[in-house]
């Protein structure tokens, strides 16, 4: 696909973006690049293949959530800088 230099600068001043313009040349080479191979994907038929959210098949690698017991209080406690009445002491947030 023929990128023309007006183009480039088309695109280039729509995203708010500064071209130098001895590079519109090279730039309009790599998009049509770009969009001839982007041109090519879409001649692949795909009509075999089932749509897929990955490449690859992915599963949980989380272990399953069964109610465990909690940390003891003084065992929490036990590395924190600063504590008070049973509770970490953290700077104050406003």
């Amino acid at each position: 696909m023929k990128i023309t230099p007006e183009q480039v600068i088309h695109v280039a001043n729509l995203a708010r973006l500064r071209v130098d313009p001895q590079a519109v040349e090279k730039l309009a080479r790599q998009m049509a690049t770009i969009l001839d191979y982007v041109d090519t994907l879409g001649q692949v038929d795909t009509q075999q293949v089932p749509p897929t959210f990955h490449a690859i098949g992915l599963t949980n690698a989380f272990r399953d959530d069964t109610p465990q017991a909690h940390l003891p209080r003084e065992r929490s406690l036990a590395n924190a800088p600063a504590q008070e009445e049973g509770g970490f002491v953290v700077p104050k947030v406003i």
